[in-house]
């Protein structure tokens, strides 16, 4: 998988304070982490558990704001073109790091395409080092995140470079974040508050589908895409592939077309919390009368209105144009339990604009 790429998306997802994180987690906490579901739908499910997290830390760096985080180790899976490997918890795992980077101007969750990577240190010298996977989870929305090993408790301090988004920047977001930065958050670690975070049991709904809310945090911004009616420009059609939802718009705003044309904004999300898909590979036709339009990738953008999203400009779009929407590489991005199952086999999207 390519570890150097990724995500972006919208919004900030609602406000509640870093103990709110904690009080969505009722029971007590749980060490024994249970078994995967075997009988799994192809799409989004209820997933086993969900563990509690907390916040380290944030810093500005550069552009972009950072937010750190933690949790117990836990597992996910890798997507290598279509196929998911499970990455098991290591007896040597002590946490599971979680970083969120974005726009402290409109709350949106931006994508680092060029990399990011952490550094963990202790009374100065160097613990680990590694890239962390671009994942997302169903309580978190997207995020970077690893299982780490530590050296035992006291004060760590976590570094992370971030390169510049190698992703089209219409609007607002243009000429900006266009540098590489680099933020460090202090971290005291203690077994025992690690221990106390709150892990919650889904014994009578695990494998069922559905998904566990996205936790809200004052703080710091969610990965949330916006409701259809809130996309800009007029809305084409809503379509549903691999269990993800996509909603595709028209958009004639000059902010996004330069003053000419028509840009066709396709907004993939997974279903119930719309958390939007990254790391995907889209293509598209436009037919008009059985003439060719437009044939062509659509490229990887993030714009404020819009989160996270794939687009094109297109000399124009009218009724009756048949429009193809090809997915030619699902989502490669690694997934908390719940999602490992969804979004990998993807049919052609295909409607005439009305």
């Amino acid at each position: 998988m390519q570890r150097r790429e990724f995500l972006a998306s919208t919004s900030l997802a609602g406000a509640v304070a870093i103990a709110g994180c904690n009080s969505l987690f009722e029971t007590e906490s749980v060490r024994s982490v249970p078994d995967v579901v075997e009988d799994r739908p192809d799409a989004v499910y209820f997933p086993t558990h969900v563990e509690g997290m907390e916040m380290i830390g944030m810093t500005a760096a550069g552009d972009y704001t950072i937010g750190l985080m933690y949790s117990f180790p836990h597992r996910f899976w890798t997507v290598t073109g279509t196929t998911t490997e499970k990455v098991s918890i290591r007896d040597k795992d002590d946490i599971h790091l979680m970083a969120s980077v974005w726009d402290d101007e409109t709350g949106t969750v931006l994508p680092v395409g060029s990399g990011l990577s952490m550094t963990v240190e202790q009374d100065g010298e160097v613990v680990t080092e590694k890239p962390p996977w671009p994942m997302i989870s169903q309580n978190m929305g997207f995020h970077y995140g690893d299982n780490f090993a530590l050296d035992g408790e006291g004060t760590y301090d976590v570094t992370l470079d971030i390169g510049s988004m190698n992703v089209s920047k219409p609007g607002p977001f243009e000429g900006r974040f266009e540098e590489s930065a680099s933020g460090t958050v202090e971290f005291e670690y203690s077994v025992d508050e690690r221990d106390g975070l709150r892990f919650e049991t889904f014994e009578n709904q695990q494998g069922e589908r559905g998904a566990v809310d996205l936790m809200e945090m004052e703080m710091a911004p969610v990965s949330v895409a916006p409701e259809p009616d809130a996309m800009p420009g007029d809305h084409l059609t809503e379509a549903t592939s691999g269990d993800a939802v996509f909603q595709v718009t028209a958009v004639r705003d000059p902010s996004f077309t330069d003053g000419s044309g028509t840009y066709l904004a396709v907004s993939p999300r997974t279903p119930f919390n719309r958390v939007p898909l990254p790391m995907m590979s889209l293509s598209g036709t436009v037919e008009r009368g059985g003439e060719p339009r437009f044939d062509g990738a659509l490229s990887k953008a993030v714009h404020p209105d819009i989160g996270y999203h794939y687009g094109a400009l297109l000399d124009g779009i009218e009724s009756d144009d048949a429009v193809t929407i090809t997915v030619d590489t699902p989502p490669q991005v690694s997934r908390h339990e719940g999602y490992e199952t969804a979004f990998v086999e993807m049919d052609p999207i295909e409607f005439t604009v009305s």
